[in-house]
């Protein structure tokens, strides 16, 4: 076994490298490896360099690693930029190579920093974030023409439908939704009523507060409200439950037993919400219009049955038609962004969050974009 490393100074003699007479040498011997790191680390913090010229002798180096390497180089560092100009004798041929390697891999240089752009920069992060927003809705288009594809089959082969697991989502996202759905449509309606009859109040139009409580409701408030809401409990929902069972690996296992998790996670979910949407949506219009009827008759004096004459007067069927229509588009929308983002959750509890977090936005963002669209299909075509 070699010796441990040694150092040695001395006077300098004719350079290899640099071709001229050196003031001092430091001549490096034995063992440079890590098992010997704290004694050589000491040995060559002791080093100063006091010439101008400095040869760096590895000839008596036995053996070398990449900690004593770099404790040498590191010598050779200090040295240098005392102002010392520096020559080698290298080691012996068969640790020339890592020796080399470590010498070529010193820090790197400090560049200075890119001169930045506001405006180039704006558009940079424009153009990024176009190009992940297109990708994922490509991804998101993909994800529906697989559920559309399940969905077929499960159509050919009825059996194969999971009809506890839908009937438990019914009750999770519709039964279990129905307290907060219908409070917040009953305050609507209230706030509703409330603003229309002071506003109309200055014109003495205040029996038009019903019509417009009843349109209001029946066409918006009351389907995009209980959209929001869903979005937010059971989308979120969907997520999570899918996106722990990625943490878990239990979507692998189902893939290992050649179970479909599509047709076994994804749509039971959807089917569940596209028909439970529907009947929230009409729980919440009646709530709605309840809110507006308290208000109405505390306002505009006006009894219960007055209320739901001009109520009756005000509505057609085609604007409760209008509002009930949205709903189960608006479910397949919060059902399939919840179960996508689902299935793209990575192994970790940070992923579910902000992918939870992401499905939520996601679903209320199409949500109100479809809205826009079927107001925009019902104007055009006279509804």
């Amino acid at each position: 076994m070699a010796e441990t490393g040694w150092v040695r100074t001395g006077p300098g003699d004719q350079g290899t490298t640099q071709g001229t007479t050196l003031g001092t040498t430091w001549q490096f011997g034995g063992a440079w490896t890590l098992a010997h790191a704290s004694t050589l680390d000491q040995a060559v913090s002791r080093l100063g360099a006091t010439a101008r010229a400095l040869t760096l002798d590895l000839s008596a180096v036995e053996m070398l690693d990449t900690v004593g390497a770099w404790l040498i180089v590191r010598a050779a560092e200090k040295a240098g930029a005392a102002g010392a100009q520096l020559a080698w004798v290298e080691p012996s041929d068969a640790l020339k190579p890592l020796f080399h390697r470590v010498l070529e891999a010193g820090p790197e240089p400090d560049l200075p920093e890119p001169k930045r752009v506001l405006l180039i920069d704006w558009l940079i992060d424009l153009g990024a974030a176009t190009e992940t927003v297109g990708r994922e809705a490509l991804d998101l288009l993909a994800f529906f023409g697989a559920l559309v594809e399940t969905l077929a089959g499960l159509v050919m082969r009825p059996a194969r439908l999971r009809w506890v697991s839908v009937m438990s989502h019914i009750e999770r996202t519709g039964l279990n939704a129905l307290p907060i759905v219908g409070m917040i449509s009953f305050l609507v309606g209230v706030v509703l009523a409330f603003q229309g009859a002071d506003q109309l109040r200055r014109f003495g139009a205040q029996v038009f507060t019903v019509n417009m409580v009843g349109i209001s409701v029946l066409r918006e408030m009351g389907i995009l409200l209980t959209a929001i809401v869903v979005a937010g409990r059971s989308g979120s929902a969907f997520t999570a439950e899918i996106g722990a069972m990625q943490v878990n690996e239990e979507v692998d296992a189902l893939r290992v037993t050649g179970l479909d998790p599509m047709e076994v996670l994804v749509a039971p979910r959807v089917i569940a919400l596209v028909i439970a949407l529907p009947l929230l949506t009409f729980f919440a219009d009646m709530m709605g219009l309840l809110g507006g009827g308290v208000m109405s008759v505390l306002l505009i004096d006006v009894s219960f049955g007055q209320y739901w004459r001009l109520l009756n007067n005000a509505v057609a069927l085609n604007t409760f038609i209008v509002g009930l229509v949205k709903a189960p588009v608006f479910a397949l929308l919060i059902a399939l962004v919840g179960c996508f983002e689902g299935l793209r959750v990575s192994g970790s509890a940070e992923s579910v969050g902000r992918l939870t977090t992401r499905s939520v936005v996601e679903g209320i963002f199409l949500v109100i974009i479809f809205d826009a669209l079927f107001s925009i299909l019902f104007s055009y075509i006279g509804v």
